[in-house]
């Protein structure tokens, strides 16, 4: 009988080890900001962001990748997978740089073109989720944000 018990706490061990690496809060989405199009490649714009987290845990973390769909009014028009190595510190807000090739025959380009001119308002939704290390173990983080930006050249 002693040994069964002996065994059961050596099963248990890794499970505690690993409940100690995982952080105990999730990291916040807390805002996009610094929306911005840029001239990218033929016809299609660039679109530029800075994603505002905060970690409210004691443990440091490292980003290792961002994977987001962008949505512009709906449509889906591009693809965010993004490779990183940011160090995130503990109890502290940190911002990682966003950047997607949009996609204009997806929104419809003439209409596109007309309202990036004239600073159209459109809706923004970023939905995915970024991967952070924790101590060497994976986390993901989803992400599901909307933000209503005037876009303009």
């Amino acid at each position: 009988m002693l040994r069964i018990r002996t065994y059961s706490h050596l099963i248990l061990i890794p499970f505690v080890f690993l409940a100690s690496c995982v952080p105990k809060e999730q990291v916040v989405l807390r805002g996009i900001e610094n929306v911005e199009l840029a001239p990218g490649k033929g016809t299609d714009p660039l679109l530029k962001a800075d994603a505002r987290f905060y970690n409210p845990n004691q443990l440091r973390m490292k980003v290792k990748e961002i994977q987001l769909d962008v949505f512009v009014d709906g449509k889906k028009s591009a693809r965010i997978d993004q490779k990183l190595k940011s160090v995130i510190k503990s109890k502290a807000e940190f911002t990682l740089p966003l950047e997607v090739q949009l996609s204009l025959k997806e929104i419809g380009l003439v209409d596109a073109l007309l309202g990036l001119f004239g600073g159209k308002r459109y809706q923004l939704r970023y939905v995915g989720h970024i991967k952070v290390s924790v101590k060497g173990f994976p986390v993901k983080i989803p992400v599901d944000y909307t933000k209503e930006v005037k876009l303009r050249f």
